[in-house]
């Protein structure tokens, strides 16, 4: 397997996820890791389609697609909002499946359909109390509405990977609440670092707040898992607010 890329082979598969794009020849559609271009000929008969592409071998293959743009570079090295699209298909690579996900949701558009390893989609989507809920799930609810469309067996791919994988809806919604957003990074990263200790325990750990301060701060002799993201919003904003009355 190069690139980490496992390219779907089910042509029934790929139907539907155009179909869940709902396309219309006013879309311009965003594919990363077009591949040999299985959804990309799909696409291109609805919408115009910009295709990246890191893997030479499929670029030539790609340009002959009419209603296509080509770009054979890194997607983790683009800059996207130079890039003018309003959706997003794409049968992403496993190993960018985060940081992708998170580089889309920078900048604006519609609506995605996203091919995600099975875990991944159920983490991004898992919601508080469940052992799949952690900080892919809090920051991605931050950003987006996120929902599973259908499961898809790994024999639909080639080369066959190990596990299962999932389509995904997202649409992002900007910001769902009011929160210093660099601080919000730090706190969930802290509380899901340490997801088995308290939270003021998780806390005082990544030294986000002193000893002296955490009888001010709410949800303290809670977990990571039984805290809402609005609630975690909630204890940023008071840790935010207790720092600006030291100053």
């Amino acid at each position: 397997m190069k690139l980490s890329q496992h390219f779907l082979i089910d042509e029934r598969i790929a139907d539907r996820i155009v179909k869940y794009a709902d396309l219309n020849e006013n879309d311009i559609v965003l594919e990363i890791g077009a591949g040999n271009g299985i959804l990309t000929k799909r696409i291109a008969k609805i919408s115009k389609v910009i295709a990246i592409e890191i893997d030479k071998r499929f670029i030539e293959r790609l340009r002959r697609i009419k209603n296509v743009e080509v770009i054979n570079e890194d997607v983790m090295k683009i800059n996207l909002k130079n890039l003018e699209f309003n959706k997003v298909v794409s049968n992403l690579p496993y190993h960018i499946s985060s940081p992708i996900t998170f580089k889309l949701l920078e900048v604006p558009f519609d609506s995605a359909i996203l091919m995600y390893q099975k875990e991944f989609a159920e983490r991004l989507v898992a919601k508080p109390g469940s052992k799949k809920y952690g900080r892919l799930s809090v920051m991605a609810y931050y950003k987006a509405d996120c929902e599973i469309l259908e499961y898809v067996p790994k024999e639909a791919f080639f080369p066959k990977p190990e596990v299962d994988s999932c389509i995904v809806k997202l649409i992002p919604i900007g910001k769902r609440f009011n929160v210093n957003e660099k601080l919000f990074d730090k706190v969930v990263k802290a509380l899901f670092g340490h997801r088995r200790k308290k939270i003021k325990n998780a806390l005082l750990l990544d030294k986000l707040v002193e000893k002296n301060e955490i009888e001010r701060l709410p949800y303290m002799d809670m977990r990571a898992e039984q805290l809402e993201p609005e609630k975690i919003a909630e204890l940023c904003n008071k840790i935010e607010e207790i720092k600006c009355l030291k100053k």
